[in-house]
C-alpha cells in the first residue's frame, strides 16, 4: 500500500504541474536556466563517455570476430547497432539519472528544507509548475544530447577501429551503411523522450516531497537515482518489446 501511495502521489504531482501556470516572462527565464544546467551542462560528460565507450564496443566486437570467414565490415555494423539501439538512449540516460537527477533532487530538496517552497505557496504561486515544469520543457531537448552521443559513439568506434588496426576505414563505413533501418533512429528518439520525462519528474518528486534536513537531501538524491534508473530499465524493456517486436 505504501508503494501505491507513492505512485498515486507521483501522478497527482504530474497533474498539478500543468495547473495554474506561472506567467511567461518568469517561466521563460526558468526554462533557459534549466536548459543551461541540465542540457548544456551535460554535453561534456556525455561527449567524453560516448566517444570512448564507442571505441570499447568496436574493440570488443573486433576481438570476438576472429574468424577469417566473417567479413570485417561487421565490426562497423555491430557498433552502429549497439550505439543507436541501446548505448546512446539507455546507457546515457542511466548516467544522466546520476548527474541530472541528483542535481534536480538536491536543488528542489534544498528549497524544501529551507522553506522556500512554502514561501512560494504563501505567495499564491503553483510551486510544482514553477519548479518542475521548466525542467520538463528543458529536457525536451534531451534527444539533441542523445544524437550527439550517437554520432560520437560511432566516431569513437571508427577511431579505435582504424588506429587499432582492427579494420580499414572503408570496411567500417560499409558496416555502418549495411542494412540501415531508419526506424531504429525513430525508436531511439521515442525512448529518449520517454526517458526525458522520467528524468524530469521522478527526481523532482523525491526532492519536492522529502522531509528532514541536509542529511535527508543526500538520501533523497540517492533514492531518486535508484528509482529513476529502475524505471528507465523497465520502460526500456517495455518500449523495446512494443516497438521492435
Amino acid at each position: 500500500m505504501t508503494y501505491l501511495n507513492y505512485i498515486g502521489a507521483y501522478f497527482l504531482m504530474i497533474a498539478e504541474m500543468f495547473r495554474k501556470p506561472t506567467k511567461w516572462s518568469v517561466m521563460k527565464q526558468l526554462i533557459l536556466k534549466d536548459i543551461d544546467d541540465l542540457i548544456i551542462g551535460s554535453l561534456g560528460i556525455v561527449a567524453f563517455i560516448s566517444f570512448f565507450v564507442g571505441g570499447v564496443v568496436t574493440i570488443q566486437t573486433a576481438l570476438n570476430i576472429d574468424n577469417p570467414l566473417i567479413p570485417k565490415y561487421l565490426v562497423g555494423f555491430a557498433t552502429r547497432q549497439s550505439v543507436i539501439l541501446e548505448f546512446a538512449p539507455t546507457f546515457i540516460s542511466i548516467i544522466m539519472a546520476g548527474k541530472v537527477g541528483s542535481f534536480i533532487t538536491s536543488s528542489i530538496g534544498t528549497m524544501r528544507v529551507t522553506e522556500q517552497i512554502d514561501a512560494l505557496e504563501v505567495m499564491g504561486i503553483n510551486s510544482l509548475n514553477y519548479l518542475v515544469f521548466p525542467k520538463f520543457i528543458a529536457l525536451l531537448l534531451y534527444p539533441f544530447v542523445i544524437s550527439i552521443a550517437m554520432f560520437l559513439g560511432i566516431l569513437g568506434g571508427m577511431a579505435a577501429c582504424v588506429y587499432g588496426g582492427f579494420s580499414s576505414l572503408d570496411d567500417y563505413i560499409i558496416g555502418i551503411q549495411t542494412d540501415f533501418t531508419p526506424f531504429h533512429i525513430t525508436y531511439a528518439f521515442i525512448k529518449t523522450l520517454v526517458f526525458a520525462f522520467i528524468l524530469a519528474t521522478i527526481p523532482s518528486y523525491h526532492g519536492y516531497y522529502m522531509k528532514g534536513g541536509a542529511l535527508e537531501v543526500g538520501k533523497a538524491s540517492t533514492t531518486s537515482f535508484v528509482w529513476t534508473s529502475v524505471v528507465i530499465i523497465l520502460l526500456n524493456y517495455i518500449l523495446t518489446q512494443m516497438l521492435l517486436s
